[in-house]
């Protein structure tokens, strides 16, 4: 019975009363669901969701989808013997990382177990699982969440970490999901776009992306984000999951000297262009926000797509090259110093 009642909590909930209410009142939530900036079609391929859908489940299959043991190279470091003073980012693969930002911690998107609802599917690649939540800073400053989608947003891990969570930053909508997961309601900083807030020296602005979220058979009922994080000397821009738009040169422009992009790259295809940035769109990106360094997420850990595992990092130095950016090409769990 218990593992019944774990299997259905950890699709959370919808909102309920005041924040409810303050959804309805977001202008970016119009007829009952979070619109997109900028038309966006979520299966942009011919014959609809099903059948793009049959088509990614059961169709010809490209090689190297998966790698082998070994092939991805892993670091494992012990985040609690780290020198106290400095910034720094370190990766555990997807789009889970660790920000030190002006001596607070950030844990971004963690997901130590499992990306999807059932363990047999979107398993992690052989030798990528090595950090578990019991390996985290023994305390967390913010639990940083671009939005729940299961390969960004891990009930078990939360739920792990939640003794070890100071505060947790998230967009509008998903703080449901937490105060249904035990989390206390003094916890979350719960924004909407265009929305900030500062704690602890820590400005975190919510800037749009151009993507959808929602953990069950909804959708668009919560809000999927960008992040900008500020101190008094450094900015570090977030991208979350999203297709390319003209978003980026708007912040670009509203947030000069970008110190690190930190930008989506991987499970993209044709079939949602318009909702993971493309290979050929990510140097312009990064171009457009100016920021002076880069580094890319959402590989390297699951597949969700149909190209070979390797590309994305194919294309991060292809894009560095094109557009002359510096790129971070860190291994998972390597300290970046900033």
């Amino acid at each position: 019975m218990a593992s019944a009642l774990s299997f259905f909590k950890q699709f959370g909930r919808t909102a309920r009363d005041e924040r409810l209410e303050r959804i309805r009142k977001s202008p970016h939530f119009v007829n009952d669901k979070f619109q997109n900036e900028e038309p966006t079609t979520l299966f942009t391929g011919q014959g609809g969701v099903l059948k793009n859908l049959g088509k990614f489940l059961f169709g010809k299959k490209p090689k190297n989808r998966i790698p082998k043991l070994g092939e991805i190279p892993v670091v494992k470091t012990d985040l609690n013997c780290l020198p106290e003073s400095g910034d720094f980012y370190l990766w555990f693969g997807h789009s889970s990382f660790l920000l030190r930002l002006n001596g607070k911690t950030i844990l971004a998107d963690p997901v130590f177990y499992k990306g999807s609802p059932v363990s047999f599917v979107n398993r992690a690649f052989p030798g990528t699982d090595l950090y578990k939540p019991q390996d985290m800073p023994k305390e967390i400053d913010f639990l940083l969440i671009s939005h729940d989608h299961w390969d960004h947003l891990d009930y078990q891990t939360v739920t792990e970490l939640k003794g070890r969570v100071k505060k947790v930053v998230c967009p509008l909508g998903v703080g449901e999901n937490f105060e249904f997961w035990g989390y206390d309601k003094r916890q979350l900083i719960e924004l909407d776009w265009y929305e900030r807030a500062t704690s602890d020296g820590l400005t975190f602005h919510c800037l749009p992306t151009q993507h959808f979220s929602g953990r069950g058979f909804w959708k668009a009922k919560t809000m999927p984000t960008s992040w900008l994080m500020e101190t008094s000397t450094r900015k570090v821009f977030f991208s979350g999951d999203g297709g390319y738009s003209s978003r980026f040169k708007r912040f670009g422009e509203q947030f000069p000297d970008i110190d690190l992009a930190i930008m989506e790259n991987g499970q993209y295809d044709a079939n949602w262009s318009q909702i993971h940035t493309m290979p050929e769109q990510l140097g312009r990106a990064v171009a457009e926000l100016g920021a002076q360094r880069f580094v890319t997420v959402h590989h390297s850990k699951f597949c969700l797509s149909n190209h070979p595992w390797d590309e994305p990092r194919k294309n991060e130095r292809k894009a560095a090259e094109q557009f002359g950016l510096q790129l971070i090409a860190c291994k998972i769990g390597e300290v970046v110093w900033l």
